[in-house]
């Protein structure tokens, strides 16, 4: 499959039709749709697509999400979070079916995706459904079979909002290389040993690795968790321009 060699315009990019060909369900609040697209020129990791859902009088609802599946895949898998009165969301998460047809287009983004070719330990900082495009990394990844160390700091309110959490238990089984840390900011269980509350400095440090290392850094998720990540990972000595960002607002929007 053809990887995107350079970031394109939405203008650019024709609207499709992909029939939905699967609907998972991640936690209470997430489910993944697996598309079948009408044509796909491949994508990389980091990327995303465009939603068009139009009603019946013309009304037309446009948001974006990130794509959730490596680029070896033909399908494209979508994460979908329910937002608080998100029309689009609401339609995707409770009547879209199996069969239907979504209307979409992309890939699209050039900043926020990773090559491996730059043989640079990958650290990946994500709150929340930012772990979407992160996820698209860390598969990719396994089905690369790379070596390059890797490192997942996940911020989620409890364990049942953990998003593909038997996925990413199962991805640290026999790979030495890939470090999974969850952060538990409201609600832990009585045995928990990981870390409690928000992702601090400390636990960057502890985490992530050495700047003599020269680590590459993806951070996705609220713009405020975003925006303190990246300030922590700063302060902490780390090359500002090693450190991607995706930020999310409503409807899931990406914002870089």
């Amino acid at each position: 499959m053809t990887a995107i060699d350079a970031p394109q315009l939405r203008s650019r990019i024709e609207w499709q039709i992909g029939r939905v060909q699967a609907i998972v369900a991640e936690t209470s609040r997430v489910k993944s749709i697996v598309l079948q697209p009408t044509r796909w020129p491949g994508h990389r990791p980091g990327q995303h697509v465009d939603i068009r859902l139009t009603a019946d009088g013309g009304y037309r609802a446009e948001r974006s999400y990130s794509i959730a599946s490596p680029p070896a895949e033909h399908l494209i898998t979508l994460t979908v979070e329910r937002i608080e009165d998100g029309e689009v969301s609401s339609y995707l998460l409770d009547e879209l079916q199996i069969g239907d047809a979504l209307e979409f287009r992309g890939p699209i983004g050039g900043h926020f995706i990773w090559n491996q070719a730059a043989n640079r330990p990958l650290c990946l900082v994500a709150g929340g459904s930012g772990v979407t495009p992160l996820m698209a990394m860390l598969r990719h990844r396994r089905a690369l079979r790379d070596p390059i160390p890797a490192s997942l700091i996940y911020s989620v309110r409890s364990l049942d909002d953990i998003i593909y959490r038997d996925e990413l238990d199962a991805m640290t089984d026999g790979d030495a290389d890939l470090r999974l840390v969850y952060a538990l900011t409201r609600a832990c269980p009585r045995n928990w040993s990981g870390h409690r509350g928000r992702i601090d400095q400390l636990l960057l440090a502890e985490s992530s690795f050495a700047r003599e290392e020269n680590p590459l850094f993806f951070v996705c998720g609220p713009t405020g968790f975003v925006e303190s990540i990246s300030s922590k990972l700063v302060k902490l000595g780390f090359d500002p321009l090693a450190i991607k960002t995706e930020r999310f607002g409503p409807e899931l929007v990406p914002v870089v």
